[in-house]
């Protein structure tokens, strides 16, 4: 085959791409920054030497460069976000997520693994980006439940996406382009099942590392919340006046646990004039009994969450906490020295008149406490759990008495929203789907029914948008624009091509793969499906043997989106939300890119008899 004369354009894109990878990996550089610097070089160089067609005009502009940042994939993945954002903030997919917990409360690591089999085999027949859509909240969820990270289980979630696309024609859109150029250079049709049985044994090898190897390489980081203390495992009092309507009334000890108080300690139970102290050996607990418990924020936010009327104010329950309609949000504050509250009760300060804020919980280090909330006289340096609207939480800044902890504040959520959510939700992933709208049209839609319908607000809306997604991929498409552009990645294929010519079928077979595995980290999937497509049937006729193979290392190949966040929708989806590192992925995709191309090697040769 002959090679093409290399460019100096050529060499200065291949420098680029090393060094926007080489920043990328490393740590000490925001991933905005490189991304910024990346297009900023490219527009630089193609500006002083670019690249002509033979008429004259030019193949690379610098609007070619920036068309990354409008991409439609990119706009979806934008607006999925926001998406996400709102089913979070509705509290939407925790009813869902608390039966999955539930049904593998013994063996949780069984319920994750049926989830990414499941994600793996429906991908096989489905577009894969709708399927990791419904299924990140869910995980994420469940993650949090089980006690992990979710840096645990969104990158296998993506893995297992991408690896079931590799079975059917339709199971990726990479498979369809590369099936399309095939067929325009000569090849012949594919149809839906005939490259099913190798797809399935690379997804099987890629699975076993996915499910088993690659959460223990993964590192456990989480995000900015949990870094302020929102998670922390600090714990406060909480009290539960029992009303007749309240779901833990009738409730009887089992070994000293009430079943409805899961992850709490109860402290005391006030009944009329006695205080009942633990252990509690089959009391059963009745209307009107006062119980105190010790539970972390996190723990009793969540059982706010279910059932709203089950934590009473500490200040009495003379009014309800829950605020239909109003967006709340719960925060720490410290009661300040030479407060007025310092020696009074709640109910004595007025705080929740003055303030507009009601106090769940009251937390004091010094010494454990016996009393019902209501009845506390509180002391300088306690620390209370408030919850109220944004405006009246924050207007404690200026309150003297208490000094409030605004990297505390997190918004509650709306479950009275949950319906629409999940309506909205649903919407965008069977119109995607069942391809009744584009994806990106779908997505913009229902991002902005969230906002409209009032699942969340523009701050939050505009707080899921995470801006290394959009500068990674504007970069990565003008990457990939350039290395098309100059020919470098023809080049490179020609060059392989060259240096193995005279080597058997099967070895020039597996170098194929190869290179196409790590150009799909570079390019674009779909950029590399069509590109190689046309090579893989001139080499197959050059050799004389079966396209067949030659179109598999192609699909399979550009399938191996593995080692960058850029070079897959899914890997894009869950960065955010598994609070990735670009680093993350060279570390346990890579790996993975090997494994593909072992089995490929081993099985595909043999398979279409190339051996």
């Amino acid at each position: 085959m002959e090679l093409i004369e290399p460019t100096l354009q050529m060499w200065l894109t291949f420098a680029i791409v090393v060094g926007a990878i080489v920043a990328y990996a490393s740590d000490k550089i925001p991933l905005e920054i490189s991304s910024i610097a990346t297009v900023a070089l490219l527009l630089f160089v193609f500006e002083l030497a670019p690249v002509y067609q033979p008429d004259g005009s030019r193949i690379i502009t610098g609007r070619d460069l920036l068309m990354g940042f409008a991409d439609p994939a990119l706009i979806t993945i934008m607006a999925l976000l926001v998406v996400g954002q709102g089913l979070v903030q509705t509290g939407a997919l925790n009813g869902p997520a608390h039966l999955v917990v539930s049904l593998g409360r013994k063996s949780p690591r069984l319920v994750i693994l049926a989830c990414l089999v499941i994600v793996m085999l429906i991908s096989a027949i489905m577009n894969n980006t709708p399927v990791v859509v419904i299924f990140i909240p869910i995980l994420a969820a469940l993650a949090d439940k089980l006690g992990k990270r979710s840096a645990m289980v969104m990158m296998p979630l993506s893995f297992a996406a991408i690896l079931g696309g590799n079975m059917t024609m339709i199971g990726s859109s990479t498979n369809l382009l590369a099936a399309g150029a095939y067929k325009q250079a000569g090849g012949g049709d594919i149809h839906f099942f005939d490259f099913t049985v190798p797809g399935a044994v690379l997804a099987a090898a890629g699975f076993i590392y996915v499910a088993f190897i690659a959460p223990r390489i993964l590192t456990e980081r989480a995000g900015i919340a949990s870094k302020l203390g929102t998670k922390s495992g600090k714990q406060f009092l909480f009290q539960m006046e029992l009303a007749p309507d309240n779901a833990l009334v009738g409730q009887k000890a089992v070994a000293g646990m009430f079943p409805g108080l899961k992850d709490v300690t109860v402290r005391m139970i006030q009944r009329g004039r006695d205080k009942l102290l633990p252990p509690y050996d089959d009391l059963q607990l009745q209307v009107g009994d006062i119980v105190l418990v010790a539970a972390t924020r996190k723990v009793m936010t969540d059982l706010l969450n279910a059932s709203p009327e089950i934590v009473s104010s500490a200040e009495g329950n003379e009014e309800t906490i829950e605020t239909a309609g109003e967006r709340r949000v719960i925060a720490e504050a410290v009661i300040a020295p030479a407060s007025r509250m310092d020696g009074r009760t709640l109910a004595q300060t007025g705080f929740r008149a003055e303030t507009g804020c009601t106090v769940l919980g009251v937390q004091r280090r010094t010494r454990m406490i016996r009393a019902a909330l209501s009845q506390l006289r509180l002391e300088a340096g306690d620390v209370l759990l408030v919850m109220g609207s944004r405006s009246n939480v924050l207007a404690l800044r200026e309150d003297r008495d208490v000094m409030l902890m605004e990297s505390s504040a997190s918004d509650m959520p709306m479950r009275e929203y949950s319906v629409r959510a999940l309506l909205i939700f649903t919407a965008i992933v069977f119109t995607a789907a069942l391809e009744i709208l584009p994806i990106v049209v779908a997505a913009l839609v229902g991002a902005s029914m969230m906002m409209i319908s009032r699942c969340l607000n523009v701050r939050q809306a505009s707080r899921a948008i995470d801006r290394r997604v959009f500068t990674i991929v504007g970069a990565a498409l003008a990457l990939g624009t350039a290395m098309q552009g100059t020919g470098g990645a023809t080049w490179l294929a020609h060059t392989m091509i060259n240096l193995l010519s005279g080597a058997p079928p099967w070895m020039l077979l597996s170098g194929f793969f190869l290179l196409v595995a790590l150009l799909t980290n570079v390019l674009s999937n779909n950029a590399t499906a069509v590109l190689f497509a046309p090579i893989a049937v001139s080499i197959a006729t050059e050799l004389q043997v079966d396209t067949m193979p030659f179109l598999l290392a192609v699909i399979f190949g550009a399938n191996c989106s593995f080692a960058t966040p850029m070079s897959y929708q899914t890997n894009l989806l869950v960065m955010a939300p598994g609070h990735y590192r670009f680093s993350d992925f060279v570390r346990v995709g890579t790996p993975l890119i090997f494994i593909m191309w072992i089995t490929f090697s081993l099985f595909v040769p043999w398979y279409y008899g190339l051996l």
